[in-house]
């Protein structure tokens, strides 16, 4: 198969565009999210109408937040979009005439990075994102791997702490509320209220409270070396390194790759992750360690991952 279309749903914005089978996009174009779930449907149809329009395109791929059913067909939750059992598929495909593939969004950019990030090489590989929330994906053996009804790699409502923090899934302990870009913000406003002296950068760059403070002032600050906005990295790094310890333990893979707007830090983030992990990995001093690598995609990891998984039907 030539030409295909991936599909990324973004909470304020929907990406489409046309990928060739060596993962380069050769034409894009970005929507606002509408408001209502029968407005997302139709915002996708124009956009993939939109981009192939110059092009002749085979399938589409769609990455959707939330639970997609084995089928690849049927959105059965989305926590950002009212869908509960949506005919996505059906409802795209009756729109642009193509045929067309839904797959979790994350999952989505687990394949993109696998193939043609980060990945390359490797046949054993699991993907983490830290962005609002905390994603995954599984891919063992060369094959993404979604379980039996089609919505594994749920990591970051794993418990990892029994009654722990609210989850807005509604769950207490999930470890997405402790790794993630939410946590960071979370971990910054709490440090920065306790000891507002050590953090005044951080809170020079926010509007001089706690509660002003947001993920993007915490990187810039610690960039510019505010011991509160390293502290609240390096608290991320310990909670997402002790994670992906414990998946070592499930998965055995040659390497993790971390995605999301958090990882676009680095090293900053990427070192303490790395040293979390090999101090949580159980036996590590006996046994082979995995690879802990940074994505390299970017936010076109969805997009092109779910145009390959549309390529392959």
């Amino acid at each position: 198969m030539g030409l295909t279309i991936g599909v990324d749903i973004g909470g304020t914005k929907i990406a489409a565009g046309v990928v060739d089978e060596e993962g380069s996009i050769l034409e894009t174009c970005k929507v606002p999210t509408p408001p209502t779930a029968e407005g997302v449907v139709d915002a996708i149809a124009d956009a993939v109408r939109t981009v192939s329009a110059d092009h002749t395109v085979e399938a589409v791929g769609i990455g959707a937040a939330g639970y997609v059913d084995e089928k690849r067909a049927t959105v059965l939750f989305a926590p950002n979009i009212n869908w509960r059992h949506e005919a996505l598929k059906d409802k795209v495909e009756q729109r642009v005439g193509l045929p067309v593939v839904v797959e979790n969004d994350a999952n989505a950019a687990a394949w993109g990075e696998y193939k043609f990030g980060a990945g390359q090489g490797h046949e054993d590989v699991i993907c983490i994102t830290l962005g609002t929330g905390l994603g995954g994906g599984v891919i063992i053996g060369n094959k993404l791997r979604r379980g039996r009804f089609g919505v594994a790699g749920e990591f970051g409502h794993i418990r990892v702490v029994p009654d722990g923090l609210l989850c807005g899934c509604g769950s207490q302990g999930c470890w997405e509320q402790y790794a993630s870009g939410r946590a960071l913000v979370r971990y910054a406003q709490q440090r920065a209220a306790a000891t507002p002296d050590a953090a005044e950068v951080l809170l020079g760059l926010g509007d001089g409270t706690p509660e002003g403070i947001e993920g993007k002032h915490v990187s810039a600050a610690a960039r510019r070396g505010d011991p509160v906005a390293i502290d609240s990295f390096r608290e991320l790094a310990r909670w997402a390194g002790a994670g992906l310890a414990d998946l070592a333990s499930l998965f055995d893979p040659s390497a993790f790759i971390v995605g999301g707007g958090v990882s676009d830090e680095g090293d900053l983030v990427l070192d303490p992750i790395r040293k979390s992990f090999r101090r949580w990995l159980v036996g590590g001093q006996w046994r082979p360690h995995a690879q802990v690598l940074a994505a390299r995609l970017g936010g076109e990891a969805g997009l092109v991952g779910a145009a390959d998984l549309a390529r392959q039907g």
